[in-house]
């Protein structure tokens, strides 16, 4: 089973604004409010792919509620831990004349301990041999530094395997407890190792300094230049489709749901690749970040090009 954690979700509102400008009025020509925050579009892709999932999130007040109705609505399994505030909302500004996604995020509410604690027993109870836990986004305020890190812990004493997508000192934080993917961006991946990745080589080299530390396999987004899946034994450099953009809100994110489904149905690396680079490539292609159907996603898979290293 595949679980994923979103302890700062949101309700995203997408909002289409030809030629944004700042500080002018600007007119929505189309609008959408969608469930979101890293975990959860996890679970929304793992479910358009075919797969099954269980949400486990952080939720407050009438947005919190109305996350819930969304997540359950799309047919996935919510273990929804009701906290204090109000979740947040954020809003994402389309201009498709200009080409650009702005991104306008709230911090949500502030979290107690005692709130992390219970959510997380209550995952650590359900666990079973062999899950797969993906620990996903930014930490809600209040939540210390090593929450990510304690939870790797916790899951890998349970027996699931813990996929792990956040940055900077969280991020550090948790590559010390060895989880068994993680998935930077090629700057994240240089501020972790402190030095400048100039070239495809020193990125390849910086991954598996992660991996002799104890992370299991490194996945690096490089933008526009593709992305390197670094395994023990093998380095594939990969490459989308091109494709028209919607929205790059939770292109990453389906990634990482893509390659834990791969692994949950046993799919050989090569086809893993394949398959995440199309799913990334699938939903950007859509509005706000509802998951792309999986007839899309398959349609893009022979467009994928990789090399070995």
């Amino acid at each position: 089973m595949i679980r994923t954690v979103c302890l700062n979700p949101a309700l995203d509102k997408t909002v289409q604004v030809p030629d944004f400008k700042i500080d002018a009025v600007s007119r929505i020509t189309e609008s959408r409010i969608d469930a979101g925050g890293k975990g959860i579009n996890v679970s929304k892709v793992i479910r358009e792919l075919g797969g099954t999932s269980v949400a486990y999130a952080l939720v407050a007040g009438a947005a919190g509620r109305k996350l819930e109705e969304g997540v359950r609505a799309a047919g996935i399994d919510l273990v929804a831990q009701h906290i204090e505030g109000e979740t947040r909302t954020n809003l994402k500004v389309v201009d498709s004349l200009n080409h650009t996604n702005t991104d306008i995020n709230e911090p949500g509410p502030k979290v107690r301990q005692v709130d992390l604690d219970e959510l997380l027993a209550r995952l650590i109870s359900d666990i079973e041999e062999g899950d797969t836990v993906v620990l996903a986004g930014s930490l809600p305020s209040g939540a210390p530094v090593d929450t990510y890190a304690s939870w790797t812990a916790a899951c890998k004493v349970a027996g699931a395997r813990v996929f792990l997508d956040a940055d900077g000192a969280v991020f550090n934080a948790a590559i010390e407890v060895g989880p068994t993917l993680v998935k930077p961006n090629d700057h994240e991946l240089a501020q972790v190792v402190g030095r400048r990745l100039s070239d495809i080589h020193q990125i390849e080299e910086a991954a598996h300094e992660l991996m002799e530390g104890g992370v299991g396999y490194v996945v690096v987004s490089m933008g526009g230049e593709g992305a390197l899946f670094v395994a023990p034994d093998k380095t594939v450099r990969a490459h989308s489709p091109k494709v028209k953009v919607g929205s790059t809100v939770g292109a990453g994110d389906s990634v990482v749901a893509a390659i834990a489904y791969a692994l949950d149905t046993g799919l050989s690396l090569e086809d893993t690749i394949r398959l995440s680079m199309a799913t990334g490539a699938a939903n950007v292609m859509q509005s706000g970040t509802q998951a792309a159907p999986r007839e899309l996603v398959d349609s893009l898979i022979n467009q994928v090009t990789m090399e070995e290293l």
